[in-house]
């Protein structure tokens, strides 16, 4: 329960000095570059298997009930409202909280954040609230990239390997999907990245034991995002479902 606190108060302080000035902005590029450096090529080499199996499972299913002209409106279904977050949050919990947590680590065991504040520095301003801007925009643009990748990537194969009608792929994109699930996916995605910026610089800010400590920071930044950010995948999607719906 202190942890939790103390994450909370973490999260208020990021909350506050984010409207504190002068404003961190070439940090947040800096730091914008580096996320999106460690995160570009995973997410190419996880949204195409995720695009390639979810657009083979459906269209074997829609061949099945004679319906395989539905293919597009299935794979950007999949794709917008599941495949683009989950991997979303895979990559940025994975590869960009994990770079987050390390250097805040390492700079916490070797007391440069202690060094900070005897300066008069306020690290979440300096360091916290630069790092979760670019842990969240960065989530915002992968979700995108993704989104991109499995509707095109869903159309070839669809329509090379699956012999799917590639005019009928193409009328039914919008069929089940339009621009309210699209925000609800990005939305989902800024939280995201929102999220584990924060848990990352949490662990890298609370660090002890040395080097040790800071692997094990690592470890369990990974973890502890998951573990928020599928609770906020099932969150924002049962309310997105409720509003666009109702």
């Amino acid at each position: 329960m202190a942890s939790i606190g103390d994450f909370v108060a973490l999260a208020a302080d990021s909350a506050r000095e984010l409207f504190r000035r002068p404003f961190q902005f070439r940090e947040t590029v800096e730091q914008s570059w580096a996320i999106a450096r460690v995160s570009l090529v995973p997410t190419l080499l996880v949204a195409i298997p995720f695009t390639v199996l979810v657009s083979f499972t459906l269209n074997i299913l829609l061949r099945e009930i004679g319906a395989q002209d539905l293919s597009g409106a299935g794979a950007a279904l999949g794709t917008i409202t599941q495949i683009g977050p989950i991997v979303t949050v895979l990559i940025v919990a994975g590869a960009g909280a994990t770079a987050i947590c390390a250097d805040l680590g390492a700079r916490t065991i070797r007391e440069e954040i202690d060094a900070m504040e005897v300066l008069g520095i306020n690290p979440v301003h300096r360091l916290v609230v630069p790092r979760v801007l670019a842990s969240t925009g960065v989530a915002f643009l992968l979700n995108g990239l993704v989104c991109t990748i499995g509707i095109a990537g869903g159309f070839v194969f669809s329509v090379y390997l699956q012999d799917v009608d590639a005019g009928s792929f193409i009328s039914s994109l919008t069929l089940l999907t339009g621009l309210p699930e699209l925000i609800i996916s990005m939305v989902k995605a800024a939280l995201f990245g929102l999220f584990a910026g924060l848990v990352a610089c949490y662990r890298g800010l609370h660090v002890r034991g040395g080097a040790k400590g800071v692997g094990d920071a690592v470890n369990e930044t990974v973890v502890y995002s998951f573990m928020a950010l599928f609770v906020v995948n099932v969150v924002v999607t049962a309310v997105g479902l409720k509003a666009t719906m109702g």
